[in-house]
């Protein structure tokens, strides 16, 4: 008989042709998502572009506080560093932080360090902990409430001035002597006022809504953004970015003697990630889980059902067939084939059913029955895998005219 050629194929090889039918529904929905947060983010980007930046005309821009200030006098100065923020810095000089939790914490020291003697005023819009502790020592960020409309309930004139303001957001509480605390929620300020040196002083904002374009004309908001930052006839507005220098270990001003640098407000990258990406991020992971739990096999043993139907034994084999063929699996069809002419021959030869899979005892029983054995008979019923259907096909053929060999014999 003719030896089987052999090839390491197994059922579990995939063509590339299956390995694209598997991924292709995973790629597509990967890719619906893609498309539809590109969307998403086109969509929200066009009220949410230049958010508190004073040349921005957007509703969330602040261009609006910025042209009145100009009409009172104010000159108007945008910085994008921390050395053209710090360079600004003087007695007649308002600051505001647009965004202090952006700056490392060695750019927070920095900061602090100048400001603290330089007898103007600092704003600080929204800082939480632990920028809080670096920016303005001795205060501490409580909770966050809602921004609302709320009555200033405090002695500081540019709050009694301005009335109700929608404010809110980060709540302050501090022990430090003569702070004044504005607008308070449970107790909480909303605004914050620390003197410093000399006329200098420090004002932290729990949320910087009312300095938006569209909530300026709202309530007493234009009044408090101009006392607030119109006091000084200079006005630095300092948009802090992550292309910064000076964020950098060592950059722009020496060594970070703390070795914390580069960390944005020692909370990692995560920090700059917004909170909605981190949420999003979470569900997909735990719709990712429940999917694969859904598609998952089932482990366990068999559980034998009863057919409403009678079923041909051609059939059941047919279907058999065509499953092994779709999943290239000519290894599992030729171990069954040379398995079951194994069983049906080993009774036809004296062998036990116990040794019909056994290549030393079923052989030689094997040889002495047969009146010219072939020395492929090994390789016939205990071979390696065909390399391809032909060679099954071929396979299946020897096998039956052994079998009909062993049973005239």
């Amino acid at each position: 008989m003719t030896a089987v050629a052999a090839v390491p194929t197994t059922s579990e090889a995939r063509s590339p042709q299956q390995i694209w039918q598997r991924v292709r529904g995973l790629l597509l929905a990967l890719l619906i998502l893609v498309v539809a947060g590109v969307a998403l983010a086109a969509v929200r980007s066009g009220g949410q572009h230049g958010r508190l930046d004073p040349r921005s005309a957007d509703p969330y821009g602040s261009r609006a506080v910025a042209e009145l200030l100009k009409d009172r006098g104010v000159s108007v100065e945008v910085a994008t560093t921390l050395d053209e923020a710090n360079g600004a810095v003087g007695p007649d000089t308002t600051l505001l932080v647009a965004g202090p939790n952006v700056l490392t914490a060695h750019q927070q020291r920095r900061l602090h360090t100048v400001t603290a003697g330089s007898a103007g005023r600092t704003v600080l819009v929204a800082p939480d902990s632990p920028s809080v502790a670096r920016l303005a020592p001795g205060v501490r960020p409580e909770a966050h409430g809602p921004v609302t409309a709320r009555p200033p309930r405090c002695e500081l004139p540019a709050a009694r001035t301005a009335g109700t303001t929608e404010i809110g957001g980060i709540h302050y509480a501090t022990d430090a002597r003569r702070a004044t605390a504005c607008y308070p929620d449970n107790g909480l300020a909303s605004l914050l006022v620390l003197p410093g040196q000399s006329a200098g002083d420090t004002v932290l904002l729990g949320s910087p809504d009312f300095l938006y374009n569209d909530r300026l004309d709202q309530h007493g908001n234009a009044s408090l953004g101009l006392q607030l930052l119109g006091s000084r006839p200079h006005l630095v507005w300092y948009l802090p970015s992550l292309d910064d220098p000076s964020a950098a270990p060592g950059g722009a001003s020496g060594r970070d003697d703390d070795n914390d640098g580069g960390t944005p407000g020692e909370s990692g990258f995560l920090g700059l990630i917004p909170s909605g990406w981190l949420w999003g991020t979470l569900q997909l992971a735990l719709a990712a889980v429940l999917t694969a739990v859904w598609r998952a096999r089932r482990f366990g043993p068999l559980v034998t059902e009863h057919l409403p139907v009678a079923i041909r034994a051609s059939e059941s084999a047919e279907g058999r067939a065509r499953l092994y063929r779709k999943a290239d699996a000519r290894d599992r069809a030729a171990a069954e084939l040379r398995s079951a002419t194994r069983n049906r021959i080993a009774p036809l030869l004296g062998v036990s059913p116990r040794d019909a899979d056994s290549r030393a005892v079923l052989l030689p029983a094997l040889a002495t029955c047969l009146s010219h054995p072939d020395s492929d008979l090994g390789d016939l019923l205990f071979g390696p895998a065909p390399a391809d259907d032909a060679a099954l096909v071929l396979l299946t053929d020897q096998l039956d005219a052994l079998e009909r060999e062993v049973r005239t014999s």
